[in-house]
C-alpha cells in the first residue's frame, strides 16, 4: 500500500553535481524542494577525476558562480592545488583548474544542502514519475511512497540502469559500487522518452606508499591563487598546496595492452554503450594512436587524508591481472598496489533533442532533465545544466519568464544549444573550440556577462549586483581616461619604454595605445601615469584585455549582432513543417523533430542547409504578415461591433 508524503513544489532526482545545483537554485528561489539520492554518502561525489575546472570547464564553473550557483564556492573551500592553465596562450583559453579533496568537497556540499531553507535531502530510489494529462503530479519511491510535486528535475548521472565492467567482471552497480537506479529507465520509456546507452570509464587508484616519486616529474600549484567564485578574494584562499606528478606510459605498457585487447570488454563486444571521444581509455589510445610510443600519465592525490592516488590518463576496462601488469610498466609505478580497479561504466541517458532550451522535455509539462542523463560528460557540464534546470523549474512554477542563455552569452548557452540541436551520438564534452565567440566568453569576465541575469532571477543579492555595476563603471571610465591621456616623447617615458624592451616614442601617444603593445601593460606604465587612481586587480585585468584585443572584440561583437538577428526571428512552437512544400524532406523531418524556437537555432540543426533556411524565412515572413493582417481585421471588426452596440 502506497504512503503519500506531504507535497513539494520541486522534486530533484539525483544529488550529483547537476542535482545539487538544481535543488539549491529551486530552494533559494523559495520553492519547497526535495532532493533524492540512492545514498546520502554520494552527494556531490566525484566518482572519477578529483578536480574541478580545466580547459573550457573552468569557464563553466565561473559562469555557474556568476548566476548564483555553488560549485565555485565549494571548490574554493576544498581545493588542495590550484593552477591556471594555458597561460602561454591568449586570455580566451585561460582556464582555472583546481585539485579537490574529494571527501571534503562532497561533505562541504552536503553541509550546504542540509542547511539550505526550503530544501529536504532524502535517501530513496525513485522508480516512477507520476503524470496526469501531460503534467507532472509526483514521484514514487522503491518502497511505494508517493511524493506529490509540481515539477521534477531528473539528474541521475551515470546511475541509470548502470553496470560497471572490467574484463569478464560485471557488476550491476553505479559508480564506486553504489546502488544503480534500475527501474526509472522503464518509467521514462513508458512516458515516451527515447533513451541512449552511453559509456564512460575511470582509472585505477594506487596506494601512494607504493609509488617511487623520484621517477616522476613534480607539478606544483600556482603561487598566486585565483578563486573560482567571484565572491572570494585571493588572499583569503592562501593555503599550503600539494603536488601532482607526471610520468609516461612505455612501449612495454602498450605491448601488454595489445596482447590483451581480446580480453577487453571494449573490444570484445561486452560493452554496448558509446564512449566519449575526447576522454578515451588507455587501450583505445594505444589502438587509435599506434604511432605514439608513450602517453602522458598524471598522478593526482585524491585528498589530504587518504593515500589513494588517481592515475589520470589511464582509464581502462581491462581485466584485473592485466591492469596490475600495465600500471607497473609505468616509470614510478613498478611496485604500485591497486586500491581500486579501473572500470568502465555503462548507463542510460535520454536523447537530448527531446528537450527545450529550458531543459524541460517537450511532451510533459514540468519534467526537466540535467547533467549526464542528457548525454553530456563531466562534473562542470552537469552542474551548468543543473542550475539552468533548477532556475527554469522555479520560473515555471512562479509564473515568470524562463531563462534561456544563448551561444553569444555564455559557454552554458553553447553547451545546451549543442545538446538539443546537434544530435549527440556520444558523451558531449565542453571545449573552447565549440564556442564561436570565445574571445567574448572568457572565464575572467563571467561575472560581467551573467551576474545581472542571476540578480534578475533572484539568486544574486543586491550587494553583489551593485559591486558588478561598480566594476563595470570603473573599467569603462578608466579605459576612456587612458584613451584621452597623451604621453609626450619625454625623457622619462623614453627611458621606461627602453627598459621594458619597447620601442621609444617618435611622437606623442595615448596611454591606451602604449598598453596595446604586446610587451607593455597597464601595471608597468604606472610611473608615467600620475593621474592614475588605485584600482582592484580584477578591474586592471579587464582593462588590459579590452585594450589589447579591442579590434578583435569589436569584430566578434558585430558577429554577435548578426547572430542575434537570427535568434530574434522566432518560430511558432506549433508550426507544421510538413506543410512547407519548399523544404527538403530531411529538413522537414529534422525541424519537426527538434522544433527550434528561432531561425538561428534551426540553422544549427544537422541536416538543415542554407537553402532550407531561406525557404523557412520566406515562409515565416508570409506567416507573420498573414497573422498581422488577421489581427488588424479582427481589431477593425471589433471596433465596428462596439460602435453598433452603442
Amino acid at each position: 500500500m502506497s504512503f503519500i508524503y506531504e507535497e513539494y513544489d520541486v522534486a530533484v532526482i539525483g544529488a550529483g553535481h547537476a542535482g545539487c545545483e538544481a535543488a539549491l537554485a529551486a530552494a533559494r528561489l523559495s520553492l519547497k524542494t526535495i532532493i533524492f539520492t540512492v545514498s546520502m554518502d554520494s552527494i556531490a561525489m566525484m566518482p572519477c577525476n578529483p578536480n574541478i575546472g580545466g580547459t573550457s570547464k573552468g569557464h563553466l564553473v565561473r559562469e555557474i558562480d556568476a548566476l548564483g550557483g555553488e560549485m565555485g564556492k565549494n571548490i574554493d573551500r576544498t581545493f588542495i592545488q590550484s593552477r591556471m592553465l594555458n597561460m602561454s596562450k591568449g586570455p580566451a583559453v585561460h582556464s582555472l583548474r583546481a585539485q579537490a579533496d574529494k571527501k571534503a568537497y562532497s561533505d562541504s556540499m552536503r553541509k550546504v544542502l542540509e542547511n539550505t531553507p526550503n530544501l529536504t535531502p532524502r535517501q530513496a530510489e525513485i522508480v516512477d514519475i507520476l503524470v496526469e494529462d501531460g503534467k507532472i503530479k509526483g514521484v514514487k519511491t522503491y518502497s511505494g511512497s508517493i511524493y506529490p510535486c509540481r515539477a521534477v528535475i531528473i539528474c541521475t548521472g551515470t546511475y541509470l540502469n548502470a553496470r560497471c565492467i572490467y574484463g569478464e567482471t560485471v557488476h550491476k552497480t553505479g559508480p564506486n559500487g553504489l546502488s544503480a537506479a534500475v527501474y526509472l529507465s522503464d518509467a521514462l520509456r513508458r512516458l515516451g522518452i527515447e533513451l541512449f546507452r552511453f559509456k564512460t570509464g575511470t582509472p585505477a587508484r594506487i596506494d601512494k606508499r607504493t609509488i617511487d616519486f623520484s621517477k616522476l616529474i613534480e607539478q606544483k600549484g600556482d603561487e598566486k591563487i585565483v578563486p573560482f567564485s567571484f565572491t572570494n578574494k585571493p588572499e583569503d584562499l592562501k593555503r599550503e598546496q600539494v603536488s601532482c606528478w607526471l610520468t609516461y606510459t612505455t612501449p612495454e605498457t602498450h605491448e601488454i595492452i595489445r596482447e590483451n585487447l581480446h580480453r577487453s570488454p571494449l573490444f570484445s563486444g561486452e560493452i554496448k554503450g558509446t564512449g566519449t571521444r575526447y576522454c578515451p581509455s588507455i587501450e583505445d589510445k594505444v589502438v587509435k594512436f599506434a604511432d605514439k610510443d608513450r602517453h602522458q600519465v598524471f598522478i593526482e592525490p585524491e585528498g589530504l587524508y587518504t593515500n589513494e592516488m588517481y592515475i589520470s590518463g589511464m582509464s581502462s576496462s581491462l581485466p584485473e591481472d592485466v591492469q596490475v601488469r600495465m600500471y607497473r610498466s609505468v616509470p614510478g609505478l613498478e611496485n604500485a598496489h591497486i586500491v581500486r580497479n579501473a572500470y568502465a561504466i555503462e548507463y542510460d541517458c535520454i536523447n537530448p533533442s527531446q528537450l527545450k532550451p529550458t531543459l524541460e522535455i517537450r511532451n510533459i509539462d514540468g519534467l526537466f532533465f540535467a547533467g549526464q542523463i542528457n548525454g553530456s560528460s563531466g562534473y562542470e557540464e552537469a552542474a551548468a545544466q543543473g542550475i539552468i534546470a533548477g532556475i527554469n523549474a522555479a520560473m515555471k512554477l512562479l509564473g515568470r519568464e524562463p531563462v534561456i542563455i544563448d551561444r553569444s552569452q555564455a559557454y552554458i548557452g553553447v553547451l545546451i544549444d549543442d545538446l538539443i540541436t546537434k544530435e549527440t551520438k556520444e558523451p558531449y564534452r565542453m571545449m573552447t573550440s565549440r564556442s564561436e565567440y570565445r574571445l567574448i566568453l572568457r572565464q575572467d569576465n563571467a561575472d560581467l556577462r551573467l551576474t545581472k541575469i542571476g540578480y534578475k532571477v533572484g539568486l544574486i543579492d543586491e550587494d553583489r549586483y551593485q559591486a558588478v555595476l561598480y566594476k563595470e563603471k570603473c573599467i569603462e571610465e578608466e579605459i576612456q581616461r587612458l584613451k584621452k591621456t597623451v604621453i609626450g616623447a619625454n625623457r622619462e617615458a623614453q627611458e621606461l619604454l627602453i627598459s621594458l624592451g619597447s620601442s621609444p616614442l617618435a611622437t606623442a601617444s595615448t596611454l591606451a595605445d602604449l598598453i596595446r603593445r604586446p610587451e607593455l601593460s597597464y601595471e608597468v606604465l604606472e610611473s608615467i601615469d600620475p593621474e592614475r587612481k588605485p584600482l582592484p586587480e580584477d578591474v586592471i585585468e579587464q582593462i588590459n584585455i579590452n585594450l589589447k584585443y579591442e579590434g578583435y572584440i569589436e569584430r566578434q561583437q558585430r558577429q554577435i549582432e548578426q547572430f542575434k538577428k537570427m535568434e530574434n526571428k522566432r518560430l511558432p512552437e506549433d508550426m507544421d513543417y510538413n506543410a512547407i512544400s519548399g523544404l527538403r524532406l530531411e529538413a522537414r523531418q529534422k525541424l519537426q523533430k527538434f522544433r527550434p524556437l528561432s531561425i538561428g537555432q534551426a540553422s544549427r540543426i544537422s541536416g538543415v542547409n542554407p537553402a532550407d533556411i531561406s525557404v523557412l524565412m520566406v515562409y515565416l515572413m508570409q506567416h507573420n504578415a498573414k497573422k498581422t493582417k488577421e489581427t488588424n481585421t479582427n481589431g477593425d471588426l471589433s471596433g465596428r461591433e462596439n460602435q453598433d452596440g452603442e
